[in-house]
């Protein structure tokens, strides 16, 4: 018999539970920067500032309050093409990054069109999501609980034995690298087909449950 198919200590049913919860987005974030080069570093900081004074009114005029809106400090590095000995000084490069959430979804287009016209050269990444992230992850570990629970009723009633009481609870992440020897097994899991619809955000939990055997 092959050592990691042994169980050396038995003591009951252990089942893995996943599920997913589906939402349409309400919230979304945009992460932009601003990046400068000219010869001098006062020019540098000077065209940054620039730059990111039009940002803010470009957002105050999408009223996107500042509270809604974490900034970097302006920073200043040196800027070169090339490599080697064959590499050329260009000047000094002013970077600025920030962070926008807004909940008006239908005027992103508008507001990505405003803020590269506003100086904005560099957009990072957009992220969809919703503000109930907790209630949706709540929903989701009770269902989790409920598909590791139904799975080990399953695996006793074919073995023709009873379910004891719950003596563990163990929270994965779905997500995890770590958890790839889980995947396939949940009910409604993260890489259930459902969870790539398009327009929606997905929020998943899952849970290993052990149990007792009833005498």
């Amino acid at each position: 018999m092959r050592q990691d198919l042994q169980i050396n200590a038995p003591w009951g049913v252990s089942a893995y539970g996943a599920a997913s919860v589906k939402a349409a987005p309400d919230l979304v974030r945009v992460l932009l920067g601003v990046e400068r080069i000219e010869p001098s570093p006062a020019a540098a900081f000077e065209a940054g500032q620039a730059n990111v004074a039009g940002l803010r009114r470009v957002l105050r005029s999408h009223e996107i309050p500042d509270a809604a809106v974490s900034a970097s400090r302006l920073r200043l590095t040196s800027a070169w093409e090339g490599y080697d000995a064959s590499r050329k000084f260009l000047g000094y490069k002013c970077v600025a990054s920030f962070t926008i959430e807004t909940a008006n979804l239908d005027g992103l287009q508008q507001l990505l069109i405003d803020v590269v016209g506003a100086g904005v050269n560099r957009v990072d990444e957009v992220d969809f999501d919703v503000r109930a992230k907790a209630e949706l992850r709540a929903q989701a570990r009770r269902a989790a609980v409920q598909a590791a629970r139904a799975k080990a009723q399953l695996y006793a009633e074919a073995a023709g034995v009873q379910l004891g009481q719950i003596v563990h609870i163990q929270d994965v992440d779905p997500e995890s690298l770590g958890n790839q020897r889980y995947r396939g097994h949940g009910s409604g899991g993260s890489s259930a087909e459902e969870d790539f619809a398009p327009g929606h955000v997905v929020v998943s939990a899952a849970v290993v449950l052990g149990f007792s055997l009833a005498s």
